[in-house]
């Protein structure tokens, strides 16, 4: 339930998931991610490779990882557009929403506006980012909390003014129609489902065949179905019809229990059965460059491609897209 806001200084606090800074810190960071269920070290092993092929080192990056560089842009030029203070607080890893929650305070902020950089709804993303803000809070301020914003047309057009132009290349390449691959970040099966019990209860250990305790539920999770409405959405900006674009999961986990699907790997594999040279993979669930992108799209599913002897292009992500942010403006001036 949103609170109402008191008299004083107002300011809107934008969430995401966080990216370590260096190699040597995975370890802690997936402790994070996990709920502090211990990965075992191939795992371990195995994102320091991915994260090492996109650029991180066992040193800090100048600009930082892509992820947190790109989200704390987003957060200046929202700040220029509404001329309202904009703060960006990360679950698993700096800056922590409790440390951004401590400065608000400090700065005197007695309401926010609090929006999850994650557009299409889930418990795996969503609601984790709110039970962390509110064991943060402790009454610091009042907040209104956006909860999911798949449904804003300008998330959808700014995706597809990144599509159209690589459309255009593809096409121009190969002579012909290229289907085209949404994609949005799986989430383990058992997250979607409406489970409610003891296992479930805030608080209780996190279950071996899963990353996180989502807390309990009497309905299923909407995120498939917001994920697969963005991609409707982006396909019509772009005259798609049904026979061009599909839609898969990606990055599913690499330690435990069944993700859902249908993967990427599933998909080009379909794809080039039935006889296609090239494809474009558009990943609308997430608004910048980070690991599931640089490492999992252009490293991993192009080599994939390639082995099936198929060209795989990949637009721009949104990162410092004005219409995106143009998006986050509208979905906040929200009654």
């Amino acid at each position: 339930m949103n609170q109402t806001p008191t008299a004083g200084r107002s300011a809107i606090l934008l969430l995401a998931h966080g990216t370590p800074d260096q190699l040597d810190e995975m370890a802690a960071y997936l402790d994070k991610v996990t709920g502090g269920r211990p990965m075992p070290q191939h795992v371990i092993e195995e994102l320091q490779h991915r994260y090492a092929e996109i650029g991180l080192r066992n040193e800090p990056l100048p600009e930082g990882p892509p992820l947190t560089r790109w989200t704390l842009r987003q957060a200046e030029m929202l700040q220029e557009a509404v001329d309202t203070k904009v703060y960006v607080g990360m679950r698993n890893w700096h800056p922590y929403i409790a440390d951004t929650v401590a400065q608000m305070k400090a700065d005197g902020i007695t309401h926010a506006r609090v929006l999850c950089l994650a557009p299409q709804n889930s418990r795996t993303s969503t609601g984790l980012y709110r039970r962390a803000l509110e064991s943060a809070l402790n009454g610091a301020f009042t907040y209104d909390f956006i909860a999911g914003w798949a449904d804003e047309p300008l998330l959808a057009q700014a995706f597809a003014e990144k599509l159209e132009p690589t459309l255009v290349e593809a096409r121009a390449a190969l002579g012909t129609q290229v289907p085209v691959v949404f994609t949005a970040h799986s989430v383990p099966c058992r997250t979607i489902l409406a489970t409610a019990g003891e296992s479930s209860r805030p608080g209780a250990p996190v279950p071996a065949d899963g990353i996180q305790n989502y807390g309990a539920t009497s309905t299923p999770d909407p995120y498939p179905v917001e994920a697969k409405q963005t991609a409707a959405r982006v396909a019509s900006f772009v005259s798609l019809t049904d026979p061009d674009w599909f839609f898969a999961f990606q990055s599913q986990g690499v330690a435990g229990a069944p993700w859902i699907g249908p993967t990427v790997e599933e998909t080009l594999k379909a794809l080039a059965e039935e006889g296609h040279k090239g494809v474009v993979i558009q990943p609308i669930g997430f608004l910048c460059d980070h690991v599931e992108i640089l490492y999992d799209i252009d490293i991993h599913f192009r080599d994939a491609a390639r082995g099936l002897g198929m060209q795989l292009w990949r637009p721009e992500s949104l990162n410092d897209s004005p219409t995106l942010v143009r998006a986050i403006e509208q979905v906040l001036a929200r009654p």
